[in-house]
């Protein structure tokens, strides 16, 4: 049985790689995950008992855990989702985005090199298959103007703490494949939407806030442009990548899904006037809940990816239209609040926020 050590799976995406492999193949699956703020081990309810999934609590910076793991378990292959991911708590507090998004990805990079090592001189052909695949963002090209769009060899202009911090775990990436043959894939994805996504990124906490009757909060003018990809398209392209990408390249990953984020949150209320209409405070339409704040600092204009690599190459498209997998996203968040509710209470400490 081939084993799949996924770090992160507890959170959004993360989650959503390990339904997937373990519903889609025959794969073990280790998720390592220090359980932070943004993570819910309710994502993986459906599959605590299975016995092809293990759970390992521990952080990616803690080497001796990640020896460990390891050790233990002897994985084929890692997939490393596991990161601080919000811009705007980047901002507040960027030493938490270089801990985990820099060293523990170093860290995960020379345990993983220590491990092949060994596993050289044991197994050679088990060697000779282990992947190391490192998930990333189209944040760490900065932003565009109105036309073009983001390809695998637009060069890195992060503009804040986060991007900047996942621009440079993608060096290293880069780095060990380079200096020490570690065989690496890079996948870098726009931004993604879906069930069980924390309730501080735009979609959940639109539709969150809403139910309650509070303000919509859209930074500036709302024009900013993102491309968004459902999450459950976004883990089969991954499974795909690391099962046939070739190793030393990145692959985009993006939905073909470009909206401006007011169009989003207008997208999401018109959804609400249909799918909830026992609106709250007595309004008449969701949208009268929205309201304009201030912008963020260094906010980037427009992300959108080209994704024709891996559609050329390894023959992946998504199967969602925003249209599809936006109503499928409020449908989810309709039915399974006490799911978000718990996080909402716990974690979510920054409710005047949007979009990452």
């Amino acid at each position: 049985m081939l084993t799949l050590l996924v770090t992160g799976g507890a959170g959004f995406i993360g989650s959503a790689v390990v339904l997937r492999t373990l519903a889609a193949s025959e794969w073990r699956v280790v998720n390592m995950d220090k359980l932070s703020y943004s993570a819910n081990p309710a994502s993986l309810t459906a599959v605590e008992n299975d016995p092809r999934y293990h759970f390992v609590q521990a952080d990616i910076a803690d080497a001796a855990a990640v020896r460990a793991a390891f050790e233990v378990f002897e994985p084929d292959a890692v997939m490393h989702l596991a990161a601080e991911t919000h811009v705007d708590r980047s901002i507040d507090s960027p030493e938490a985005f270089i801990e985990s998004n820099v060293r523990g990805t170093f860290v995960l990079l020379e345990e993983s090199r220590r491990y092949l090592k060994n596993l050289s001189a044991k197994h050679p052909r088990k060697a000779d298959d282990f992947r190391f695949h490192h998930i990333s963002t189209d944040e760490v090209y900065g932003d565009l103007g109105q036309d073009g769009l983001f390809s695998e060899t637009t060069p890195y202009a992060p503009s804040s703490p986060y991007s900047a911090s996942k621009a440079a775990s993608d060096h290293l990436v880069r780095a060990w494949q380079r200096t020490y043959a570690l065989p690496t894939l890079i996948t870098n994805c726009s931004n993604n939407y879906g069930p069980r996504q924390f309730p501080e990124k735009l979609i959940p906490l639109t539709i969150i806030r809403a139910l309650a009757g509070r303000p919509l909060p859209v930074y500036g003018n709302g024009l900013q442009i993102r491309d968004w990809l459902y999450v459950e398209d976004h883990a089969e392209a991954l499974l795909l990548v690391l099962a046939r990408g070739q190793v030393g390249r990145s692959y985009n990953i993006g939905g073909f899904n470009e909206r401006r984020n007011i169009d989003v949150v207008m997208n999401i209320c018109e959804l609400l006037d249909e799918m909830a209409p026992d609106r709250p405070g007595g309004i008449s339409r969701y949208r009268e809940l929205i309201s304009f704040v201030d912008d963020r600092p260094g906010h980037d204009a427009r992300y959108a990816i080209d994704a024709s690599r891996i559609r050329r190459e390894l023959g992946w498209s998504p199967r969602e239209d925003f249209t599809s997998g936006l109503r499928k996203t409020v449908d989810w968040y309709l039915r399974n609040r006490p799911w978000w509710q718990p996080a909402l209470d716990g974690g979510c400490r920054r409710p005047g926020t949007n979009v990452r």
